[in-house]
């Protein structure tokens, strides 16, 4: 189990005001596919919230403990019905398939000013896949996107 200082839980305590709970847990309590969800909702936020419908205050503290035991969680607080959990997020290697074509890429476009006196311009752009710079700076797609012939017949 994570273990947080004082101050970090308060300031998670503040982070999690103003989030909605992602998983609910029902009548039929901490099954494998709500401790499945509650693993993933931490790899993707690190923070989240978790309501438990039942009346049983103990039965709520024995699953807050057992979550934050298996999925090596830290307990931030819990209130009521409303458990708060956290742990760092977990970097998602993606790894590239050999369909896919290039992804989104970011390109320094220098463009020489109109009069040749001043300094030349400098932006930073994110290209797609399909998209060129051209020699005077534009940005062109690579290829023409495709139309219908259904719209060109009047």
């Amino acid at each position: 189990m994570l273990n947080l200082t004082p101050v970090e839980r308060s300031a998670l305590r503040a982070e999690a005001h103003a989030l909605k709970p992602i998983v609910l847990i029902g009548e039929a309590g901490l099954t494998e596919a709500v401790m499945k969800e509650i693993e993933l909702g931490l790899d993707s936020h690190g923070l989240i919230k978790v309501r438990v419908f039942g009346d049983d205050r103990e039965a709520r503290i024995e699953m807050y403990e057992t979550i934050c035991a298996q999925l090596e969680a830290a307990p931030v607080q819990h209130i009521g019905k409303l458990l708060v959990l956290y742990r760092p997020k977990k970097e998602a290697e993606k790894t590239r398939t050999a369909k896919t074509g290039k992804g989104m890429r970011m390109v320094t476009i220098v463009k020489p000013s109109a009069s040749g006196t001043k300094k030349p311009s400098v932006s930073k752009v994110m290209l797609k896949g399909n998209e060129r710079v051209t020699e005077g700076g534009t940005i062109k797609r690579a290829k023409k996107r495709q139309t219908s012939t259904k719209k060109n017949v009047g």
